[in-house]
């Protein structure tokens, strides 16, 4: 199973685009907050799931603003991240995390790309896509029967 994971689009839905044409084959597409409407014509690109989390500039979106589901067998945890401070410290989102038990937390808000293991839970952030963004990128996570990898990657020149 292959998922793409993008957060803070930020109206650059042209890059949701543009990514999906360098990726290959994908199972899902999870947007975790900050213009979610970006997203709107991806059922016509793609057959992949769409997941979509509402982040802090989504005020009107019908969607959830966090999100625990299974995919692959494995438990996640999706949310924005500003509700838990989360350009500061992960420690709130940690403990929500254990809450939820979740095997992989994603979040976003905080415009950095990060991979890390704590209490041995994978949380990753893929960054941002909006237009002037530093390093635009997304994550893409592979799972493989128990095996998951994550990577964080470049959007295509």
């Amino acid at each position: 199973m292959r998922i793409i994971v993008i957060s803070d689009t930020h109206g650059n839905s042209a890059a949701i685009f543009q990514l999906l044409d360098s990726t290959g084959n994908i199972d899902a597409v999870i947007h975790l907050g900050d213009e979610t409407g970006d997203t709107e014509h991806l059922e016509l690109a793609t057959t992949a799931t769409i997941v979509r989390i509402a982040g802090n500039c989504d005020a009107a979106s019908p969607f959830p603003r966090e999100l625990t589901l299974e995919l692959g067998g494995k438990r996640f945890f999706l949310t924005h991240g500003d509700r838990y401070g989360v350009k500061t410290t992960l420690e709130n989102l940690r403990r929500k995390a254990a809450v939820e038990r979740a095997d992989v937390v994603l979040y976003g808000h905080t415009h950095l790309a990060a991979i890390n293991k704590l209490d041995g839970r994978l949380y990753v952030n893929p960054g941002c896509l909006k237009r002037g963004c530093a390093s635009p990128g997304y994550a893409l996570l592979t799972l493989d029967g128990q095996a998951l990898s994550a990577e964080l990657v470049p959007l295509p020149a």
